[in-house]
């Protein structure tokens, strides 16, 4: 190794930022556990923080709405005091076991990371969005009308928008930005929606009203426009094909999950997910667990809320991983507090 190349390390290499890795990093704190975090992505919180920040989440307990992006700040100040390390920008390209015992973790980077134990909280994987097959949509996108998420809402601000999907991420945007935007249109090519009851719901009461235009049993099949995206063709199953005027196309499809480098890792993969044992989210490798979306095991849910329990249990059982014949003793935060980790010696 270069005397320039990082080396870091700790007792649970976190791999993934997001809200599930980001609590993992509470619950191993309270067992006086260090941890340090890789994602790929410039800042911590995932989806939450890259995709959808001015999105309000409902079903986190004790919060009746956070916007994801104060979600991740709440977290962020809930881990303070256990000083977590962070390695972003860097994806996590191979896990090895040494000699010793430990892993080792190294970016695509080459920053080393060894601990005794690995969380792989990586959610779906890194994920790519699904695009329509439009021949010339690559020429709109980056700015120009096309985009395949709402980062910042603001930007449809008094713009004719039209909304293409049938899921609840384009019902979700449809209600959030039917008064915000000058015209919206929402293009789904089927007449029923797989998203929540309720917003579909919402979105019938806000076409019947005359807010948005509903259009089903069609899809976007062409866009045109100088520099930036003027109008869209939309082929409808009986009408055959007409224009919209528009200055933003959001096809809302979702996102393809790709595992990456962790399917080469060794660990026992289901219809690409990690299978894992639900005692403890431990995979087949010992040490190495899988919590939150990227796990799999009878029952599943992908909640953020289920991620945090299983980050939980995950942590009971690093603590023996990591102290091995000490004996773990669980108190109530209510009783002991929260007590910081003390500072980490220079390295």
């Amino acid at each position: 190794m270069g005397m320039n190349s990082k080396y870091i390390e700790t007792d649970i290499i976190i791999i993934g930022a997001g809200p599930v890795g980001l609590f993992a990093v509470f619950e191993a704190g309270l067992l006086r556990m260090r941890c340090h975090l890789i994602d790929i992505l410039p800042q911590p919180g995932g989806q939450l923080a890259e995709i959808y920040p001015k999105k309000p989440i409902y079903d986190i307990p004790g919060y009746p709405s956070v916007l994801a992006g104060d979600l991740v700040q709440n977290l962020l100040k809930q881990i303070a005091p256990f000083q977590p390390g962070f390695t972003l920008g860097e994806r996590a390209e191979t896990l090895e076991r040494q000699a010793d015992g430990r892993w080792r973790v190294i970016t695509e980077q080459g920053t080393v990371h060894v601990a005794p134990a690995v969380f792989i909280a990586g959610g779906l994987g890194s994920f790519e969005p699904r695009k329509p097959p439009i021949s010339n949509i690559a020429d709109y996108e980056q700015g120009r009308g096309v985009a395949y998420y709402v980062r910042n809402p603001e930007d449809y601000r008094g713009k004719r928008v039209v909304i293409a999907g049938g899921g609840d991420s384009a019902l979700d945007w449809t209600i959030y930005l039917a008064n915000e935007a000058q015209s919206l249109t929402l293009v789904h090519r089927r007449s029923e929606f797989r998203g929540a009851p309720d917003s579909v719901e919402k979105v019938q009461q806000l076409a019947s009203q005359g807010i948005i235009r509903l259009i089903t049993n069609a899809q976007v099949v062409g866009l045109s426009g100088k520099g930036h995206l003027e109008r869209l063709s939309i082929q409808h199953d009986t009408e055959g094909i007409f224009d919209v005027e528009a200055d933003y196309f959001l096809p809302l499809f979702g996102l393809t999950p790709k595992l990456g480098p962790i399917a080469e890792w060794g660990v026992e993969l289901q219809d690409g997910a990690i299978a894992v044992n639900t005692f403890d989210y431990s995979t087949n490798l010992p040490g190495v667990f899988a919590i939150g979306d990227i796990n799999t095991y009878p029952g599943k849910l992908k909640l953020i809320l289920c991620g945090f329990h299983e980050a939980t249990l995950a942590c009971q059982s690093a603590f023996k991983v990591v102290n091995p014949g000490k004996k773990l003793s669980f108190k109530y935060t209510t009783v002991t507090g929260i007590e910081g980790l003390p500072a980490k010696a220079p390295a």
